[in-house]
């Protein structure tokens, strides 16, 4: 799907038909037949393939008059089972007519920048609309750790209670989108360093002030994915040395129990061989006999509880 928009004078995104001077081309998964309009226009090849390749890291290169900047984006999806949370890449091709945005999904940082009143993007600013589009990107990346780190106290209180099975797939699921954010977070701050070596927003002291901020947001959020991620490794060892020591406890009952049991059947075992014993002919020998187990169960259980085994 490919979409043209430019900055109308009351600063809204209207729609266009036809690619002219200062447009937004936005494409989204595209076709091959897409594809190759994309490049008609002036796209580097190379760059949308690098932008449709979802494992992509984050880089900006130069070709043939054009700028492009792979970034990862964060990506939310909640019909995904296995991942909920992670990152796709994210192009944007600059050229002095138009400035063009290529991506396999359609992510809420696009549908977000569009209506921000903050961050505005506009199709005529290409380095401010970069800006925009970096800043945004770090500020999602900051709302998703947050909405991770909302669900994973919500099992962690559960599994305080009653430790089960879900809950903790559950918060391996989060624990892999950390992974991912980490990754795409650190690619992303060295793609920014690159672009103040490359000082490409160098012309105005704003856009510089805004690329230092963006640098900043982005580190905040790998410090916060970093925070997240140590706080779940530990809560998952805290969980599995909880899960050890509650088999060990059920083990420690159970040998117990059945160590309790075996007395009985032990002195059971003695007066049922077909042997001379005291009190054989005496009619209150079953009762002796039941005496005794119970005496030596009594002493059995005191000893263990005397021990701390259960």
């Amino acid at each position: 799907m490919i979409q043209i928009f430019k900055t109308a004078a009351d600063g809204t995104l209207a729609p266009q038909k036809r690619v002219t001077q200062g447009v937004w081309i936005n494409a989204v998964a595209p076709t091959a037949d897409e594809i190759e309009q994309l490049i008609a226009w002036g796209a580097p090849e190379e760059a949308i393939t690098s932008a449709l390749d979802i494992d992509e890291l984050a880089r900006v290169e130069r070709e043939d008059g054009a700028t492009y900047i792979i970034l990862r984006a964060p990506y939310y999806d909640g019909h995904q089972e296995d991942i909920p949370y992670s990152s796709v890449p994210l192009g944007i091709i600059t050229t002095s007519k138009w400035i063009m945005t290529v991506s396999k999904y359609s992510t809420e940082l696009l549908r977000e920048s569009r209506k921000s009143k903050e961050y505005p993007l506009h199709t005529r600013k290409h380095n401010t609309f970069i800006l925009h589009i970096l800043f945004n990107t770090a500020k999602l990346f900051l709302k998703y750790l947050i909405a991770i780190n909302r669900v994973v106290d919500g099992l962690e209180d559960r599994l305080t209670v009653s430790i089960n099975n879900k809950d903790l797939f559950r918060l391996l699921k989060y624990q892999k989108s950390l992974v991912y954010f980490s990754t795409a977070l650190k690619t992303n701050e060295v793609m920014i360093e690159r672009l103040q070596r490359m000082q490409l927003f160098q012309r105005f002291e704003e856009d510089q002030e805004l690329l230092d901020d963006v640098l900043t947001e982005t580190m905040q959020a790998l410090e916060m994915n970093n925070i997240s991620s140590n706080i779940l490794n530990q809560m998952m060892d805290a969980f599995a040395s909880m899960i050890s020591n509650n088999q060990n406890d059920v083990v420690k009952v159970l040998t117990s129990v059945t160590l309790v049991l075996g007395l009985p059947t032990l002195v059971a075992s003695f007066y049922g061989m077909n042997v001379l014993l005291p009190l054989a002919d005496d009619p209150m020998a079953f009762w002796f006999t039941v005496g005794i187990s119970l005496v030596l169960m009594v002493i059995a259980v005191v000893i263990i509880r005397l021990r701390g085994w259960f």
